[in-house]
């Protein structure tokens, strides 16, 4: 299947004035915050990938690297509707004064999940623009990093609790094309890869139930948000391979140049072009006109995608640099 081109779009919110407006009763507070200013540590890049003649031999791909929310499932409702849970069920009032729990709606966490990655710190920055709430674990707000801390963890703990039970419910699936391209790496000798910014257990919940147990032992490399310090954007998860243990070419035995990585979003490809590797989108209804230029190819989904397509893609693309 050919690639799409995606047009470039903003990841702000509405600015008309009824928009403003509307988004002000709901979070008296703007996401127009620069993506580049949301992470507090600087990104670190890899080196640009180098150019080959192409009298050199052929370059190949070694590994696929899958993120696992928004590539292998459509999961974004499922986080939201998990956090909600969560703010009813500890009664999160933010403002302090609220008459009723903090609630999240669509189009708000669609921005917000896609300029920070990761549940603790979508809820510290959260917190942190319009106010630290008060809830049934601390009646008043908490002022010390200590108690904003416990917050956070509890809150998070337990809508990862709701979200496995989600995912365990049995109605939620693999997106199209997934299964069949990771027999294919697998069947091909290629290395099979998951890296999610996502808590390693629900992670690792949702590969079993979604991938089976056969596919996840098979993998050759698995690392989740709790492996890591900084989330995405910041690239950490994929050069880990170049730096330590914990880096996943590392442990793959490969270059970041010839490694793909699979994503669905633009903190996702910032991570993957930050560790020197190349990048393909299968993007959601949720970040479908975020702005994918830096992508090698940008697909609906995987149905279409063959290994022999990703081959071709990644060579072309290291040889034109």
């Amino acid at each position: 299947m050919p690639p799409t081109t995606m047009a470039s779009t903003s990841l702000f919110l509405p600015t008309t004035a009824g928009a403003a407006a509307a988004a002000a009763r709901r979070h008296p507070f703007s996401l127009r915050t620069p993506l580049s200013q949301v992470s507090t540590t600087r990104l670190r890049r890899a080196p640009r990938l180098v150019a080959v003649s192409a009298s050199a031999s052929p370059a190949s791909l070694d590994a696929l690297i899958f993120d696992c929310d928004g590539v292998i499932l459509e999961s974004e409702h499922l986080h939201r509707q998990a956090y909600n849970d969560a703010f009813a069920h500890f009664g999160v009032r933010c403002p302090p004064d609220s008459a009723d729990p903090l609630y999240w709606d669509e189009a708000f966490y669609d921005e917000l999940q896609n300029l920070i990655g990761g549940g603790k710190p979508k809820m510290r920055w959260y917190f942190g623009e319009n106010g630290w709430p008060s809830s049934k674990i601390f009646q008043t707000p908490p002022s010390t990093d200590s108690d904003k801390e416990k917050l956070v963890d509890i809150i998070q703990d337990w809508k990862t609790e709701r979200y496995k039970e989600i995912i365990k419910s049995g109605t939620v699936e693999p997106r199209p094309g997934v299964l069949r391209l990771m027999d294919e790496v697998k069947g091909a000798g290629i290395k099979l890869a998951v890296c999610s910014a996502a808590t390693k257990s629900s992670v690792i919940m949702c590969l079993e139930n979604l991938i089976g147990l056969e596919r996840f032992n098979g993998l050759d490399c698995f690392l989740a948000g709790d492996d890591v310090k900084l989330k995405k954007p910041d690239p950490t998860i994929y050069i880990t391979a170049a730096e330590d243990l914990l880096c996943c070419t590392q442990k793959l035995g490969v270059e970041s140049k010839n490694c793909l990585v699979v994503e669905d979003s633009v903190i996702g490809l910032l991570a993957a072009k930050g560790a020197g590797m190349s990048c393909i989108i299968t993007y959601t209804p949720s970040t479908a006109n975020q702005d994918f230029m830096d992508a090698i190819a940008t697909y609906p989904d995987l149905s279409n995608v063959r290994l022999e397509d990703l081959k071709l893609l990644l060579q072309k693309t290291l040889v034109t640099g």
